[in-house]
């Protein structure tokens, strides 16, 4: 009997539909569990492409390996299908968005079924139905009632081609996120998380995870925490009343050196301080700067400004210094007003050249480039000693910062403070596919939440749904739907028509899977104790800052609100890399995209291949965290490996009694590929297969039912329809009632190792040794190896790795 992978994987296939293996226990108080998660899609296409099948081959093989190490698993999966990418497709497509997304499901669905996936189904979930977001709601309702959502009418990043606001996250080099439209400013009524509360909980959290370096990298830099000096400076208006001016600087050693302040143009305090004759020049300013997006406005590299024909009062040396606004300084970032040291800030130096302002050095250091009259010629930056700087001079930067803070404290002008990058979170959209609000706006009573026992607030049905791009949701031109009555007075009233953004619906839904089905609350305490928090995680590096901290945020938030017994959702982080391919127009391997024409179609090559095939290729293609590139014959060599591997162990020779020395090389096997798994490294785990079906083949060797079953069983992982086949054929055992197979390791210490010698890491010889010898046996031995590679030379440094290699260094 030959090898058909489409023969056997559709009836594997129906057979787990009927019988799935992937079936969750009921939670116990005690006993091994173990949560595996997938970033769940969002089904706004017409299929999952291969970046997804890398990220769930990996979830599965991990999931399986806990399964048949008997733990409880629980690995689910569902559909993150409210927001804009779902909207966006439905509207391309002419349907309503409802019809698009339950058409994307189950093409999804039928995909991850295809391909094997050990998934429990009976925990799907989708944001879209009503018993989700109706908890959904609950969970935005006690963020309200906590004080941590409020309305705020201020500008946005407003996308012109999804005609909604966007919350800062979602702005990527000034332009939106999703459809690449350059970002304007809109000012608009938005509902804002106050996300900023938990700046600090979000990022000392960090430590304790085990994450990718990378990401929590990139988490600190988005929440940007700042040590440094509040100072208040200050001014007074056109009727003589005074006006603070409070400025945060993380430099407070160059106080001496601020030569001018600038404001954010749409500050407050610019029209009460701006002299008559500077009246029409600051106007026109503002109406320029009122067009530019706040990315565009950083990198303004005109560095643009107008004087105020104001001045302050510095509250250290009492110098007053003009006050200018500048399109580079932004409202919402810090107070809105820096004081500016042109000596030692590039952006400042730039910008007193302009507009010809003094340049006042305060730190000197031989570094500091200087010309003919020894002024600078650019900013210094660097560290140094104090000059022209009062009772600072002489002292290091280090021990001037605190001076200066310990000054302004006693004198009352400044404090030391902490400031974060990270703005408030804009929640809500101008758009229709998404969850309703759940809030009541009473001319009475003021904003009034649902009550919680009339949750959901259901999404109307409608047949007009496009965004109306007026600051507006569709949902307001909705009377029936928008007007209510007050729950508080029983008054007319007007729902609120804002609906929420994607992220609503996928910051908490590893919280519902335990128990999908629960009625009566959005989750169980005991479940979610037993549960949480979630032991494997994977997903895209894309996801870094956006979706994984919100789902931080919200966790930290649901915790100290009483509802959760932990503050941390995800316990370990994997981010898969990308697949990638070589585009013919650039010549370069790129991303795979549809508008690069360079594509690969799963369920082409699951058509051509056959599922096991394709699985076992993107799992070998490389380490599973670096991008890597598809190349076609690569599912050709995975095919003569499951081949070869199917003709040997069905051979009518090959099961039989087995001999000591296939013992060991089967102990070592399984030994090798558990240990390259336990290390993320599945692609080395394969290639261990690779070498001993070779081993096994070369000589011929028989190899009984109890390696037939390890062998195979490890298998399963990796390629688990052609595994369930020959365990059904060869053992007649169903997978279900396998184990993971245990080596020995007593039998690996005995099993002889070839190690590599190099010299200045080009191999030279190799020696054959038992496992586990002293390191200096090793050496002497390779020394032996290679004498003649070292009869000349020295070796400066020896390199010993255990049972692998020995490298000398010399020169």
């Amino acid at each position: 009997m030959s090898y058909n992978p489409h023969e056997i994987e559709k009836k594997w296939r129906e057979h787990w539909q009927q019988h799935p293996d992937a079936v969750t226990q009921s939670y116990t108080k005690d006993g091994k569990k173990f949560y595996c998660l997938d970033m769940f899609p969002y089904p706004s296409g017409a299929g999952l492409h291969m970046g997804h099948w890398k990220s769930y081959s990996l979830s599965d093989v991990y999931a399986r390996v806990k399964w048949l190490q008997g733990y409880n698993v629980l690995h689910p999966m569902g559909w993150d299908a409210f927001g804009l990418p779902a909207e966006n497709y439905a509207i391309k497509q002419g349907v309503h968005p409802r019809i698009s997304t339950e058409k994307n499901v189950a093409n999804f669905k039928k995909q991850l079924q295809d391909f094997g996936g050990f998934y429990d189904w009976d925990k799907e979930v989708n944001t879209t139905d009503p018993d989700y977001y109706r908890w959904t709601q609950w969970i935005f309702l006690q963020m309200y009632k906590a004080g941590l959502a409020y309305c705020d009418n201020k500008p946005i990043n407003w996308c012109p081609s999804c005609k909604t606001g966007l919350a800062n996250e979602e702005v990527v080099n000034g332009t939106c996120e999703r459809c690449g439209a350059s970002v304007e400013q809109k000012e608009i009524p938005q509902w804002v998380l106050r996300i900023t509360a938990y700046a600090e909980k979000l990022l000392s959290g960090l430590d304790k995870l085990d994450w990718p370096d990378k990401v929590k990298q990139m988490q600190r830099n988005w929440i940007g925490r700042s040590e440094g000096c509040l100072l208040h400076f200050s001014t007074t208006d056109h009727r003589g009343e005074k006006i603070d001016l409070p400025v945060f600087t993380t430099r407070p050693d160059t106080i001496f050196g601020v030569t001018y302040l600038v404001m954010a143009p749409e500050l407050p305090q610019v029209v009460r301080i701006v002299t008559p004759e500077q009246l029409e020049s600051v106007k026109l300013y503002c109406e320029q700067v009122n067009r530019m997006t706040s990315f565009a406005r950083q990198l303004d590299k005109e560095k643009t400004g107008v004087f105020t024909g104001a001045y302050a009062t510095c509250p250290i040396s009492n110098r007053k210094l003009p006050i200018y606004i500048a399109s580079y300084v932004l409202a919402d970032y810090g107070t809105g007003i820096i004081m500016a040291v042109p000596a030692h800030d590039e952006r400042d130096f730039e910008f007193a050249r302009d507009h010809k302002l003094p340049v006042v050095q305060v730190i000197e250091n031989k570094e500091a480039q200087k010309d003919t009259h020894g002024n600078l010629d650019c900013a210094y930056i660097g560290d140094g000693i104090l000059i022209n700087s009062d009772f600072i001079n002489g002292l290091t930067v280090a021990t001037a910062q605190q001076k200066v803070c310990e000054y302004v404290e006693k004198h009352g002008v400044g404090k030391k403070q902490v400031q974060y990058k990270l703005r408030d979170w804009i929640f809500s959209r101008q758009r229709y596919w998404g969850e309703p609000i759940p809030l009541i706006h009473c001319p009475t009573c003021g904003v009034v939440p649902v009550p919680e026992d009339q949750l959901p607030v259901l999404l109307p049905d409608v047949e007009k749904y496009e965004p109306t791009g007026t600051g507006q949701s569709p949902l307001a031109g909705i009377d029936s739907w928008v007007n209510v009555s007050c729950p508080t007075c029983g008054g007319a009233a007007k729902r609120e028509t804002n609906t929420m953004p994607q992220w609503a619906g996928s910051c908490w839904y590893f919280l519902r899977y335990p128990n999908p089905h629960n009625s009566k609350k959005a989750w169980d305490p005991e479940e979610i104790s037993y549960w949480l928090p979630v032991d494997l995680y994977i997903g895209g590096i894309e996801h870094a800052i956006l979706h994984l901290l919100y789902a931080r945020f919200y966790v930290k938030v649901l915790a100290d609100l009483g509802h959760l017994p932990f503050d941390e959702p995800f316990k370990q982080l994997f981010n898969q890399g990308m697949i990638l391919k070589y585009v013919e127009k650039s010549g370069q391997v790129e991303k795979m995209s549809k508008s690069k024409g360079n594509i690969v179609n799963p369920d082409d090559m699951i058509a051509a291949y056959g599922s096991d095939i394709l699985r076992l290729y993107i799992l070998f293609m490389g380490p599973p965290e670096l991008d890597c590139e598809w190349q076609d014959q690569g599912l050709e060599g995975t095919k003569r490996f499951l081949n070869r591997l199917w003709n040997y162990l069905t051979a009518p020779e090959a099961i039989g009694e087995q001999t000591q020395q296939t013992t060991e090389r089967v102990n070592r096997f399984i030994f090798e590929f558990q240990d390259r798994l336990n290390n993320f490294k599945p692609n080395t785990a394969i290639s261990a297969f690779m070498e001993l079906i070779n081993d096994l083949m070369a000589v011929h060797a028989k190899i009984n039912k109890k390696s037939i079953e390890d062998i195979l069983v490890g298998l399963s992982v990796v390629a688990p329809h052609i595994a369930s086949e020959l365990l059904e054929m060869l053992v007649q055992k169903p997978l279900a009632a396998c184990t993971w197979p245990v080596y020995d390791a007593k039998m690996l210490s005995k099993q002889p190792v070839t190690v590599a010698v190099q010299v200045n890491g080009k191999t030279r010889g190799t020696i054959t040794l038992q496992q586990g010898l002293d390191k200096a046996v090793i050496e002497k031995l390779a020394r032996e190896q290679v004498a003649k590679w070292l009869a000349e030379v020295t070796v400066v440094k020896t390199i010993v790795v255990p049972d692998r290699l020995v490298n000398f260094v010399v020169k």
